[in-house]
């Protein structure tokens, strides 16, 4: 029975966030335990599963993930990356492992260091030199000469939203099954593409990103091809590596150049087309247009979107600026329900409603991690509602439910994102009944879409500004769209060679 190492670390890693992710932000599964997770739309479920379905040896080493946030920890990271190798040396030792398999997200990035999954690669490819590597990614990672010389073959999501994370999984191991089983000595092929695109411009769902991924599929259906990918990149980190990348493996060099070299074309030429799907304003143009549609008799709930400071693209989740404008704002008090917020990533605020539910109390929260983006708010109101370690998110967290101003606010002690109505109903409040409900997200996710009659997303200040050029980038290659306009490209002069 062959033998086929797995491992997965998922963290999109924001360089604008001030907040370091470490030990308290991640969950961590070890060894044996891997076996027992069951997640829905996973793709180190999918990874496991299919090889196991054709009769190999699964050897688990971990699996560790968090919600979008700062730069990871330094020493966190090197205890993360000890372990996987540690257990591919007693795997090794116990009986020689055939391949490895890995489900990773692609813009990990760790403070002082860069790079987290070529890193790992990197020393994996050391230690096995002889067997085939391979990795599910993100849509949205950042591709690496690291990690590009130390892997034989990637595969992205094709989706956003990313509804097909197990499936990506699925593919990553049946490359692996290919490169074992068929002998097939997988070539991959690289073009960068100077293009900075936030995930809110590149949903699947609607053009241009639509018809792009249709090529994708198009292609893998040629003869020779084992995988097609556009691998968009994380606009919110700034790094020498930031750009979109094409990226094909094939059964032959030649065919994963050429065909790389095709789609690099084809997406710089729609890179005038990338454009906000969901209706978009101001702050303030956002409020106005939410006020006068439930006047006008809107279908509810409104579902805005405090898109500059969104955890799951690792926001700080603590700017307050659209929530004051909300709080000031003297039509809120006048709706029949108290407009739903989620929420504000303060564990001290958090803390301080605990054992409080049903009274009155003064409490600050907000600004405590971004401290120059907003300031925080001093409010008086009741606390509704308090959830003890919630268990729906990376880390249980306590959770509450304040209200003040006309504003069900939820407070988190760590930090969450508001991917799931969960949030709110396990805190009393069905966001179905709401006139108003405020998320910090960029596009609603597929649970939170399903029951908003109406979206709009608000253009907020934060880590996570959807209007790129506003943010400071320092480190990004030059010239790169759209912080540059005007300027040359060649597919060809852009093809990264191992």
């Amino acid at each position: 029975m062959k033998r086929v190492l797995v491992a997965s670390m998922m963290h999109e890693s924001n360089s604008f966030n001030p907040i370091i992710a470490g030990e308290n932000d991640f969950g961590v599964v070890r060894g044996e335990k891997l076996f027992e997770r069951n997640p829905k739309n996973d793709p180190l479920r999918g990874v496991m599963d299919t090889l196991q379905e054709q009769g190999y040896e699964v050897v688990p080493t971990l699996f560790a993930s968090a919600v979008p946030n700062g730069e990871v920890d330094y020493e966190f990271y090197l205890g993360l990356k000890e372990e996987i190798l540690e257990r591919a040396r007693q795997a090794q030792e116990e009986k020689p492992l055939d391949a490895i398999t890995l489900a990773l997200h692609g813009s990990m990035r760790v403070k002082g260091l860069g790079d987290a999954e070529g890193y790992l690669l990197e020393e994996l490819r050391e230690m096995f030199q002889d067997i085939p590597i391979f990795s599910a990614l993100d849509m949205h990672t950042t591709m690496t000469v690291r990690m590009h010389e130390n892997c034989d073959g990637f595969v992205g999501f094709k989706c956003a939203p990313h509804t097909d994370r197990y499936e990506t999984g699925v593919h990553a191991a049946k490359m692996t099954i290919a490169a074992l089983e068929n002998h097939v000595q997988a070539k991959s092929a690289w073009v960068k593409v100077p293009i900075l695109i936030a995930g809110e411009q590149s949903s699947t769902t609607v053009e241009p990103m639509k018809g792009l991924i249709t090529k994708l599929r198009e292609t893998e259906q040629k003869e020779g091809i084992l995988a097609a990918s556009y691998l968009m990149g994380f606009p919110w980190a700034d790094n020498e590596d930031s750009s979109v990348a094409v990226y094909i493996v094939a059964e032959n060099q030649e065919l994963a150049d050429s065909e790389a070299l095709r789609l690099a074309d084809i997406i710089w030429n729609t890179r005038n087309d990338f454009c906000f799907q969901t209706e978009t304003y101001t702050e303030e143009e956002t409020l106005n247009v939410a006020f006068d549609a439930i006047a006008n008799g809107q279908e509810l709930p409104v579902y805005l979107s405090d898109s500059g400071d969104n955890p799951t693209a690792g926001s700080s989740s603590d700017c307050t600026g659209f929530l004051k404008r909300i709080m000031e704002d003297p039509r809120t008090e006048q709706l029949k329900t108290p407009v739903l917020y989620g929420g504000i990533y303060d564990p001290e605020a958090t803390l301080a409603c605990k054992g409080k539910v049903g009274e009155e109390v003064t409490i600050t929260f907000g600004a405590k991690f971004d401290t120059t983006t907003t300031q925080p708010i001093t409010a008086t109101g009741t606390v509704k509602a308090y959830v003890e370690k919630w268990k729906k998110t990376s880390i249980p967290c306590d959770i509450a439910l304040f209200h003040s101003c006309g504003v069900d606010v939820v407070l988190a002690e760590g930090h969450i994102g508001y991917v799931s109505p969960d949030v709110f109903t396990d805190l009393g409040r069905d966001p179905k009944e709401a006139d108003i409900v405020v998320c910090k997200l960029g596009y609603l996710t597929a649970d939170q879409d399903a029951i908003a009659k109406r979206s709009i997303m608000a253009l907020t200040k934060g880590s996570t500004n959807e209007d790129l050029k506003t943010l400071n980038y320092t480190k990004v290659p030059r010239p790169i769209f759209p912080l540059d306009e005007e300027f040359a490209y060649e597919a060809k002069d852009n093809l990264v060679v191992k």
